[in-house]
């Protein structure tokens, strides 16, 4: 059985990184939405995923987490699927936590143009601490409650 002293000599020599993608790698345009046919009518969407997965851009190592979508449309809705295989890109992308819900953001506000939406990014515990990213369009003023 191998001793401390060994396996600590062992891990100091690996020299293995993570395989890592760019932010060029994200995919928006697999993005697409349809007509909301209510435009009238205020319904707030709620999207999430437990599966929403990056990577540390300094480490290597997952950054794993739930991700929630909230919307109100004005004249287009999220298509489901498009929106995993967007989702699916940020997979072996290193980036930071803050950078990711902005992103995500930006490109869901870019395709469907909603009246309210908020991104939440909550990670897994990682190191000991726990992060939640939130981001909203158009920008919170401080209330607690969806722009109309």
């Amino acid at each position: 059985m191998p001793r401390i002293e060994d396996l600590s000599h062992a891990y100091k020599s690996l020299d293995w990184q993570a395989p890592m993608k760019g932010e060029e790698t994200i995919n928006p345009s697999c993005l697409l939405a349809f007509d909301y046919e209510y435009p009238e009518q205020a319904a707030e969407i709620s999207i999430d995923t437990d599966e929403f997965t990056t990577v540390c851009p300094w480490t290597g190592l997952p950054d794993q987490g739930t991700l929630t979508v909230r919307y109100v449309p004005n004249h287009q809705c999220i298509e489901l699927k498009s929106l995993k295989d967007y989702l699916f890109s940020y997979r072996d992308v290193g980036i930071v936590q803050e950078h990711a819900a902005n992103r995500i953001l930006s490109d869901l506000v870019e395709l469907c143009v909603p009246r309210w939406m908020k991104v939440t990014l909550d990670y897994n515990v990682r190191g000991g601490l726990h992060t939640v990213v939130s981001v909203e369009f158009p920008q919170n003023n401080g209330s607690t409650s969806p722009a109309q």
